[in-house]
């Protein structure tokens, strides 16, 4: 697991600059009608690392993967992520991913890889499982990098 952790590592400090130099008109404008804006993107960013950060941590304690999920949409009309300073949004959203990197790479590599049903991956993940599918807080972990690297590729796009 330790080289998800160090791709999502890699990712993070890739993207970081770059996030850093966007120009301010450019934040908080939305290329498509109805698209999140640079800072909404990466305030649902913040929202997954948040979601999935407990998610990481109590999958050690549990032995199903069944999480609540969340009303995206909601979470960010709620926090206002377009009124937001932005470089402290890009920090928070570096920090929380080199935690989460942290996490990752000390879960005993048994409770990552254990086949756990019920689990609520066919509602919460990226790349959904079929409920009567087992998986594993590696699969989940692994979503958590693809749905990552998914969003840093739309908010670059919207601020071109």
């Amino acid at each position: 697991m330790s080289e998800v952790a160090y791709e999502i590592e890699q990712v993070v400090n890739s993207a970081t600059e770059r996030l850093r130099n966007i120009p301010e008109n450019n934040r908080k404008l939305s290329k498509i009608d109805g698209q999140w804006s640079a800072k909404q993107i990466l305030g649902h960013l913040i929202d997954s690392a948040a979601n999935n950060h407990q998610r990481f941590v109590r999958a050690q304690f549990i032995e199903d993967l069944v999480f609540p999920g969340y009303n995206q949409e909601q979470w960010i009309r709620a926090q206002k992520y377009n009124d937001e300073a932005w470089l402290p949004m890009v920090e928070l959203w570096r920090l929380y991913n080199l935690h989460l990197v942290h996490v990752i790479k000390n879960i005993p590599l048994d409770t990552l890889m254990r086949p756990r049903l019920p689990h609520s991956l066919d509602k919460i993940a990226w790349k959904t499982v079929s409920a009567n599918e087992p998986v594993t807080l590696e699969y989940l972990v692994r979503d958590y990098l693809g749905h990552l690297q998914d969003h840093l590729i739309q908010l670059f796009a919207v601020t071109v």
